[in-house]
This record gives structure tokens, sequence and C-alpha cells, in this order.
């Protein structure tokens, strides 16, 4: 037998392996292609590559299957009970006790800056774990100018592929900056033209921060409004909700908020990172759960992505400053920050956000420029400087807001209301990947690890379909997501032993192992567990 390596093509290796048969369960018929294959392809057929012995999860949340799968180009051509003879493939990848899944699709990460970057835009870090697509617009960030971002992407090469948001709150700061106010009838119109044209070059929807500056000073009435616009093309409304605690109006008066905006528009929603934040609002995943399925229930289609992690990751300001003291840019910020007038009621807002995210033991600083603050909680801070945890936020604060920012991990979620999110049919994998934080490099495997191996909250095949083809069906990614003929060979074959989270908060940039080989449109970029140098990724388009 092929002992789980790659087998190069030669006629030794024909001779030693052309009587080889794989035996095992015929695939459902709706694992079948329209015009389905009735018996294994004939010797002379060629393919580019052979997968052979691995047990095949389709993406379609059913247990795994002993299929063979074949590339040829940039596509899956067979998939079948039925092992086509070695000699039809130039390369034979024996997958013996290996899984073989459609490459994973992270609906929500940051990765655009290493995607345009000379250095980091192989996508290393998502490659390793799997996951073969991204998307990047997220949290109202989005560039509108679809075209130019995917002819810049795919002329420097990527190792992803990629797709975007037109995001509203950088609609928002072309037309208005950051200020707090109401677009007039001019503005938003302005807005609603970026949006439609970002929509009619391939965004698959529009995404927004109504958490942070510029998007939380639009109301409801401007977002139902430019979410008309992403609906009339078919896409997604996508959402960092306004509050996923008791910041402003509360997790559940954001998730109402979601819901009318898809109701009155009449495009699906979809929940960012779906969490229930700080301590005040523990134990609301039952209510939120109810919420979103009595919407389900009267037609609104609501699903949500959800990284597994007890802590989110954001900018320090984000977690401890009151919206009204970030408007404008760094100087209008930083005179707040040291308006003594201001600073009493400042200090009495940080001290209470403090609070809510679970003291100042749970913000750990991540990722900042400064020096002596990394790896640093704000108690520890408090501590060094002999001053409130308050006031150690402001002075970090005034070190940058705006320009260099401090990033912190907080950790803020009960693994109660993690495991309720987690479970539910319409929440899928994501990672929001960002620097300072293990997710960017390890939320793929650490929910296979913790969640699915060893707490087993739900079986293998949900887990691949929720990272791949549940991804690919609520954002319309057409012909990836699934093992299916005729889609694009998007494949990860991973050793289930050996998968598993290497990063952690102490190391949170340490490369995922157990991905033996993979490849991203047909062509290899990990190859027995080492990525190979190539950039197959593309720059994907949203069409009805």
């Amino acid at each position: 037998m092929l002992k789980n390596k790659l087998i190069k093509r030669t006629s030794i290796a024909f001779s030693m392996f052309a009587g080889l048969v794989i035996t095992g369960c015929s695939p459902d018929a709706s694992n079948q292609p329209a015009a389905p294959v009735d018996s294994a392809p004939v010797a002379t057929e060629q393919y580019d590559v052979l997968i052979v012995n691995g047990q095949v999860y389709t993406g379609e949340n059913k247990a795994a299957q002993s299929l063979a799968v074949a590339i040829r180009d940039d596509r899956i051509v067979y998939v079948g009970a039925d092992t086509p003879a070695l000699s039809s493939a130039k390369t034979v990848v024996d997958a013996s006790g290996k899984m073989v899944t459609p490459g994973f699709i992270d609906p929500h990460t940051h990765s655009l800056s290493d995607l345009k970057s000379d250095d980091k835009n192989s996508n290393i870090n998502y490659l390793t774990q799997g996951v073969t697509t991204v998307f990047n617009g997220n949290d109202g960030g989005g560039t509108p100018y679809v075209n130019d971002l995917i002819s810049e992407l795919e002329g420097k090469g990527i190792g992803t592929n990629n797709g975007n948001f037109v995001g509203h709150g950088t609609v928002r700061k072309i037309v208005m900056g950051r200020e707090d106010r109401q677009p007039s009838a001019e503005e938003l119109a302005k807005m609603k033209g970026l949006i439609g044209d970002a929509m009619k070059q391939g965004a698959f929807g529009l995404s927004t921060g109504l958490f942070y500056v510029p998007g939380t000073y639009a109301n409801t009435e401007e977002v139902i409004e430019l979410s008309k616009v992403a609906a009339e093309y078919g896409g997604v409304y996508e959402s960092h909700v306004r509050d996923e605690s008791t910041y402003s109006i509360g997790v559940k008066g954001a998730i109402a908020e979601l819901i009318e905006i898809g109701e009155k528009a009449k495009i699906p929603v979809h929940i960012a990172h779906i969490k229930a934040l700080g301590v005040d609002v523990w134990g609301q995943s039952k209510d939120i759960i109810a919420m979103v399925e009595a919407a389900q229930q009267r037609g609104q289609v609501v699903t949500a992505d959800q990284y597994p992690w007890r802590a989110s990751g954001t900018r320090l300001q984000n977690t401890t400053v009151p919206r009204w003291a970030l408007e404008g840019q760094e100087a209008d910020v930083q005179a707040r920050l040291n308006d003594e007038k201001l600073l009493p009621g400042l200090k009495k807002d940080i001290k209470e956000n403090i609070r809510r995210r679970g003291g100042p033991d749970s913000l750990l600083i991540v990722n900042t420029p400064h020096q002596g603050l990394k790896g640093k909680t704000i108690a520890d801070l408090s501590r060094e400087w002999e001053i409130t945890p308050t006031d150690a936020v402001l002075r970090v604060l005034r070190k940058g807001v705006v320009v260099n920012p401090t990033r912190v991990a907080s950790f803020n979620m009960s693994p109660e209301d993690i495991n309720a999110f987690m479970t539910q049919p319409w929440v899928m994998t994501s990672s929001d990947g960002t620097n300072g934080h293990p997710r960017k490099y390890a939320s793929f495997p650490e929910k296979y690890a913790n969640y699915v191996i060893k707490q087993k909250l739900m079986p293998v095949e949900t887990f691949v379909h929720k990272s791949s083809g549940q991804v690919a069906d609520t954002f319309g990614i057409k012909e990836r997501g699934y093992l299916k003929e005729g889609y694009f060979a998007d494949i990860s074959v991973i050793d289930p032993n050996a998968y598993a989270p290497k990063a952690d908060f102490s190391q949170w940039n340490v490369l995922t192992e157990g991905v033996e080989y993979q490849w991203v449109n047909g062509q290899m970029t990990i190859d027995q567990g080492q990525y190979t140098g190539k950039l197959p990724g593309k720059g994907l388009r949203f069409s009805k």
C-alpha cells in the first residue's frame, strides 16, 4: 500500500500500484454532479493529481466517505468511490488515515494588509489552517473600489482567494469624514452611488461596524437605506453590531436592530463574530438565539460566524473610550483626552467600561508600537505606574489612538455562551484574525481540537461544513466550498491527529501544523506540510 506520502508518477510506481482498488461506501446521490459518473474513469484519461485512500468530507455535513478525488488544471474533475487507475494521474497522493476536505472559507478576516504586502501575501497563516479563501472588508472597513483591489492583489500574487465586502464605514469616511452627524440627502446619495458601484464590481455585500467610528454615528434608517442598494444586487448585510455588551442599546437591542435592517431592506443579514461580551450580558445567548429563530420563522435570513476563543481583540480605545470622545482625527481625540473639563466624565466612562469588560486584569496588551507595554495587562500597568487602571488607560491612549494605536485582547466571554452559539445550525467558523491574537493563526484548528475532538460539541463533518460549504452558500461563492466535480480545486489533506493550534496568547503567531497537502485553484500550496511558495489565489467577485 501507499504509505502516507506523495507518489510521483513513474512506470515503476504504476507497475506496483496499478491494481490498487479502494473499497468503501458508495457516495450519497446528493454528492454527485448533475450528470453522475457511474464508474471510474479509464486509465487513458489524464489527471494532474489523484488523491486516494482518504476519508473524504465533501462539505455537505455528511460523514466521511472513502472516495477518490481527481484534479485537472484548476478544477475537480472526479469524485467517486471507484478509484481511477493510478496511471491516469501525473501525481498520486496517498491520504491513508487523513481527512480530505474542501478548502476552508473564512468569512471574517483582517488580512488585506498582509495580502497587499511584499512578504506576507502568501497568507500562510491561513493556508496552514486549511483556509484557501478569506473575506476582507468586514466591520465596515471595505473599499468600494473592488476592481482596483482585485487588480492589485492578482497583479502581485496572493496565496489564498479573497472576497470583499464594501464597507459602510469606509464609504461614510469618503463622503463625510469622521463626523458625528447624519448625512444630508446629497451625502446619502453619494454613499449609495459608491455602494452600488462596488456591488457592480463584485462586492459580496455591505458590511458595517456600528460599534466603531464612524459607523457608530449612523442611525438605523441610514443603514437601511444603504442596505437596500446592496439588496438590489443580491448581496448580504454583514455587521459588527452596534453593541455586543451594554455600551449603548445592549446586545439584544443590537440584534433587534440588525433584524430590523434585514426586514426593511429585504436583505439577508449576518452577525459578525457573534458573542455576549462582558459580565453584564453573560447568559444572554439563550435570548439572542430565540430572537434569531423568531426572525427566521418570519422568513428573514439570519446567519452568524464565530471565532472559538474567550477573548476578543480590538484597539484599546474601542474597549474603554465613549464614542463621543473619538470623533475626528488624532489631534481632536488627544485634545479631549487632555481637556480638564471633560476628564471627570471621561474617566467615569472609562472606569465603567473597564468593569464591563471584566476588570483591568482582563485587558491584555498584545500589539503596540510603544515600548514596555506588550504582554502586560492594564492591571499590571496600574501597579507598575502606581496609578488607577483608568489613568493607566489614559496614559496609553495619549501615546496614540487614531495613529499608532495599541491593541488588546479582552477576556470577556463565558464558555457557556460560546458553546450555545457554536452549536446553532446558522453559526459558522471564522477567525476575525488580527495581530497579537492567536485567532489569526489558529482559529480553525482550535475549534477542531477543543470543541470537536475534546468537547464533542459537533461531529467532524459538521465542523467541515461550517468551515466550507455553509460559508459558500451563505455568501453566494460559486463553485467553491464543496468537493464536487466541476468545482474549483481548493482542497486540503489534513492529518486528524496532528491538526491542532500551536499559537496562544504568549506566542500568537506560530503556524498551525497538520495540513499535509493543499491545492488552491489546482496548484499545490502545501506539500508534505511545507509551503511551496506558489501564489495561485484569485480575487473573487459576487454575481447573482
